[in-house]
């Protein structure tokens, strides 16, 4: 909760929409009631998985040049910190060293979006350097949380619709963010209900077990950044939870963290 507003504000942050806009991108679709933009779904997609490099794949992604939308992502992203934070916020160069310390573990096998940013290294500004790490660490986790739901035979719309009732939202609202149509969602709940993890619209007890497996695979996997901090992570909690704050209150982040952004977009 405290590095997602940090990292995550990237896909909130104008600068980004302004210049994915002047590579022919669509502009950011709305916002929220606070003014914090929310991203074009071409553009959230084909940015994030800029990091990986030019890979083959949907029309989206290969039409434009990675490199090219990765340099625009990591400006946006730095800019808006630089605009909210100032160029030098309190206690970067600790923050920094902390969040070196928690990725230094961590490997790239199985982890494509962390490997792809592995493989980017730190651009070399401070401001920008602190974002990057911060940006491994949530893809780590991401990548980790991928390899967890589908050990357990879960495909990506089922384990969007298990996540709802888990967060405690209703059933198909955040997961249209995903622009799943409603046959891939009617056949993915039909599977669940199936295999005895849904039933009208909530989860079973076989499914709430299995969805916090799920988080618990997820967690095992990040041990080892925590295992790296040792008694320096309350340390580096104290220095990121202001700087998500600032970014919270300006309007780069909609939210406390990924579960609250859900029940925004469920409402919305």
């Amino acid at each position: 909760m405290v590095l997602e507003p940090v990292a995550a504000q990237v896909y909130f942050s104008p600068e980004c929409h302004a210049a994915y806009a002047a590579l022919g991108f669509s502009p950011s679709p709305g916002a929220t009631s606070g003014g914090v933009q929310f991203p074009d779904g071409p553009a959230y997609f084909t940015s994030r998985g800029s990091v990986m490099g030019q890979v083959s794949g949907a029309v989206v992604a290969a039409a434009f040049d990675a490199p090219t939308i990765c340099a625009a992502r990591t400006r946006g992203s730095v800019g808006q910190l630089e605009r909210v934070l100032g160029p030098s916020p309190e206690g970067l160069g600790r923050a920094t060293v902390l969040l070196e310390t928690a990725a230094a573990p961590l490997r790239p096998e199985g982890k494509p979006l962390y490997a792809g940013l592995l493989g980017q290294g730190l651009p070399g500004d401070p401001l920008a350097d602190a974002w990057r790490l911060a940006d491994m660490l949530r893809e780590y986790r991401g990548d980790a949380h991928i390899a967890a739901w589908t050990a357990a035979n879960l495909d990506a719309t089922e384990i969007g619709l298990l996540t709802e009732p888990y967060w405690g939202i209703p059933l198909r609202t955040y997961i249209r963010t995903r622009a799943w149509s409603d046959e891939q969602l009617d056949a993915a709940e039909a599977r669940l209900v199936e295999r005895g993890l849904l039933a009208d619209g909530a989860l079973t007890d076989e499914g709430r077990t299995l969805r916090e497996s799920i988080e618990a695979a997820t967690d095992t996997q990040c041990t080892p950044m925590l295992e790296a901090l040792g008694d320096d992570f309350d340390e580096l909690i104290g220095l990121l939870a202001p700087w998500g704050k600032a970014i919270r209150d300006a309007g780069g982040y909609p939210a406390q963290g990924p579960h609250e952004l859900a029940s925004l977009s469920a409402r919305s």
